[in-house]
C-alpha cells in the first residue's frame, strides 16, 4: 500500500507546479546564474591568438581537448574567463577532505557542527584561490610555448592568472548560491550545464565523421544502444536501495502513549552519487591540460613518459582512474554522503535500534559492514559505467560527450534535480493542506459562537 507522501506525489500536476511561487523563484534563480555562466563561457581571456586558439583546439578536440572542453563547457576551447571551470574548487575540496580525515585539529573543527562548516568551506575556498593561481600560472606558460598569445610575456601571464582565478572564483560563487537559494547542486549543475551545451555541436560531428566515412555506421548505431543502455543502467543503479529494517519500542511522551511500530532505513547502493567520478577525473586534468597547450615541448622527460602511459585509453590511465573512483566511493560515502556514526546516534536518541544488534557503537559497526558491501556493487558499477565506454570511445574515436563519465553526470544530476523539485512541491502541498484544516478550524469555532 502506498505512503501517502507516494500518494501525494503522483497527484502532482502543472496546477500544483503553478501554485508553488517559492519553487518558480528558485528555479528562474538558477537558470538565471547558469545563464550568466554560459555567457561568460563566450568571453575571451585578453592577449590571445584567437585564429590559432581555433586550429589547435581542433587538432586536440578528439583527444584530451575533447575531455577538457566537457568539464569546462567549452570555455577552455575558446579560453574565456571560465577557462580553468570549477576545477579548482572540486580539487581543493577533495584535499581539505582528505586532510579533515587525517589532521585531529581539522577533524575537531569539523565536528562543531553549523560553525566548523563554515571554517572547512573558509579553507576549501583559501585552498581554490592557491590551487587556481597555480593552474592559471601553468596555463600561461603553455599557452606562451603553443605560440598562442600575441604578446608574450609577463604581462601577459599577469592578465591571464589575473581573469581566470577571477572567473573561478565567481563561478564557485554562482554554484554556492544555486544550492542555498536554487535548486540542486550547484557545482553538479554547472558542470552538467558545460556538457549538456556542447552536446549539439559533438553529436553534428560525430554524424559528420559518419556521412564522411570516417566512422562506420554500425559503430554509430551501436554507440547509439550503449548510450541508451548506460542510462537506463544508471537509473536502476541510482535508485536501488537496500532498506535495513528499524524497529521503534512502545514509548510514552508526556500523557501520550506511542504503540510500538517498524520502519526501514533506505541506503542507496551508491550513496556518493556521482562524486567519485568527477573527483577522479579533475586528478587526471592538470598534467595533461598543461602538456596539452605546450604541445608537448615544455615537459620534462618524467612528464612526458607519464603522460605517454597516461593517456586516455591507456592500461595505465585507466588502472589509475578506477583505482581512484573506487578510493573516492569510500571515502566520499564514509565522511559525506553516509556518516554511520550519526546515523547510529540518531537512532539511539530516537529509540530505534536494528533487530538484533545493539543501539550505539553495534549499530555503528554493523551500518559499516552493511554500507562496505554495498560499495563493492556500487563503486563497481561507477567503475564499469567510466571506463567502458572511454574504452570504446578510444578505439573508435567516438566524442568524450557519449563517454561514461558525461552520461553519468548529466543522469545523475537530472535526477537529484527533479527529486529536489518534487520535494519542494510536496512541501507546498503539506502547507496547504494545513491552511485549509486551519481555514476549516476557524469556520467551525465562528458557527459554534453563533449558535450559542
Amino acid at each position: 500500500m502506498a505512503s501517502a507522501a507516494e500518494q501525494m506525489a503522483a497527484n502532482l500536476s502543472w496546477g500544483t507546479f503553478g501554485k508553488a511561487t517559492e519553487l518558480r523563484q528558485r528555479i528562474f534563480f538558477t537558470l538565471g546564474l547558469l545563464i550568466v555562466y554560459r555567457l561568460g563561457t563566450y568571453i575571451p581571456v585578453p592577449g590571445i591568438d584567437g585564429d590559432a586558439l581555433r586550429n589547435f583546439m581542433e587538432q586536440a578536440s578528439s583527444g584530451i581537448g575533447g575531455i577538457l572542453s566537457m568539464f569546462t563547457g567549452g570555455a577552455l576551447g575558446r579560453m574565456g574567463i571560465f577557462a580553468l571551470g570549477i576545477m579548482p574548487y572540486i580539487s581543493a575540496s577533495i584535499i581539505i577532505q582528505l586532510l579533515t580525515s587525517l589532521v585531529p585539529s581539522l577533524e575537531s573543527i569539523k565536528k562543531e557542527g553549523e560553525q566548523g562548516r563554515k571554517k572547512i568551506n573558509q579553507y576549501t575556498r583559501y585552498a581554490t584561490v592557491l590551487l587556481a593561481f597555480f593552474q592559471a600560472y601553468g596555463l600561461a606558460a603553455s599557452l606562451e610555448a603553443g605560440d598562442l598569445a600575441h604578446d608574450p610575456g609577463w604581462y601577459f601571464r599577469a592578465g591571464v592568472m589575473i581573469t581566470l582565478v577571477g572567473g573561478t572564483m565567481f563561478l564557485m560563487w554562482i554554484g554556492e548560491q544555486i544550492t542555498q537559494r536554487g535548486i540542486g547542486n550547484g557545482i553538479s549543475l554547472i558542470i552538467f550545464v558545460g556538457i549538456v551545451a556542447e552536446i549539439p555541436s559533438a553529436l553534428a560531428q560525430f554524424f559528420a565523421s559518419g556521412r564522411s566515412g570516417a566512422i562506420h555506421p554500425a559503430v554509430i548505431i551501436g554507440v547509439i544502444v550503449m548510450v541508451v543502455a548506460v542510462i537506463a543502467f544508471v537509473v536502476f543503479m541510482e535508485r536501488a536501495l537496500r532498506k535495513i529494517h528499524i524497529q521503534y519500542p512502545r514509548r510514552q511522551q508526556g500523557m501520550k502513549v506511542y504503540d510500538a511500530s517498524s520502519s526501514h532505513l533506505p541506503i542507496k547502493v551508491n550513496p556518493a552519487g556521482v562524486i567519485p567520478a568527477i573527483f577522479a577525473s579533475s586528478l587526471l586534468l592538470l598534467p595533461t591540460t598543461i602538456a596539452t597547450f605546450s604541445g608537448g615541448t615544455n615537459v620534462g622527460p618524467v612528464m612526458a613518459t607519464l603522460l605517454a602511459y597516461m593517456g586516455p585509453g591507456q592500461p595505465l590511465y585507466l588502472l589509475f582512474f578506477t583505482a581512484m573512483i573506487v578510493f573516492f566511493a569510500y571515502f566520499y560515502t564514509a565522511n559525506v554522503a553516509f556518516k554511520s556514526e550519526d546515523v547510529a546516534q540518531n537512532l539511539k536518541n530516537q529509540g530505534g535500534f536494528v533487530p538484533g544488534i545493539r543501539p550505539g557503537k553495534k549499530t555503528e559497526e554493523y551500518l559499516d559492514y552493511v554500507v562496505a558491501r554495498l560499495l563493492v556493487l556500487g563503486s563497481a558499477y561507477l567503475a564499469a559505467v567510466c571506463l567502458l565506454p572511454e574504452i570504446i570511445r578510444s578505439q573508435f574515436a567516438v566524442p568524450f560527450y557519449f563517454g561514461g563519465t558525461s552520461v553519468l553526470i548529466v543522469v545523475s544530476v537530472t535526477m537529484d534535480t527533479i527529486q529536489q523539485i518534487q520535494s519542494h512541491l510536496l512541501a507546498h502541498q503539506y502547507e496547504g493542506l494545513i491552511e485549509k484544516s486551519q481555514l476549516r478550524g476557524r469556520k467551525r469555532s465562528k458557527r459554534g459562537t453563533a449558535r450559542r
